[in-house]
């Protein structure tokens, strides 16, 4: 089995990898850092780095966990994919980040986190970033 990590490269992400590291440390499984694009955007500000993918894989090589980056595209719905990417590889844990939005954020925006806290079929660490 495997633990899940939705990471896009800001404070809420590296807090999102950070427990999914102790997380695949504490139960001696595999993690997986899902870092996924929109299909089509010129510009996109949650695209990962190189330096940011090698950054993350050496903090948990330190953490003598071993990680996979998977960088899949997507087309309207990012939860489903992060739901369906944890169907297919029967992970145990969904590690998401969780930011402060106003409500009507939310209603305009939609919340990609809050889908996956209610649609998940297994269990979902939802953190925040350090203040």
């Amino acid at each position: 089995m495997s633990i899940l990590v939705g990471y896009v490269p800001t404070p809420v992400g590296e807090a999102a990898v950070a427990a999914g590291i102790a997380e695949a440390k504490l139960r001696d499984e595999e993690l997986l850092i899902v870092n996924s694009t929109r299909e089509g955007a010129l510009v996109d500000k949650t695209v990962a780095s190189e330096s940011d993918i090698l950054r993350l894989k050496s903090a948990a090589d330190a953490a003598g966990v071993t990680a996979e980056v998977l960088r899949p595209t997507h087309r309207d719905d990012l939860a489903e994919e992060i739901l369906e990417l944890a169907r297919e590889r029967e992970v145990s844990l969904i590690v998401i980040g969780l930011r402060q939005r106003s409500q009507v954020g939310k209603f305009i925006m939609g919340s990609h986190a809050q889908r996956i806290l209610l649609q998940a079929d297994r269990p979902v660490l939802a953190v925040k970033a350090a203040e």
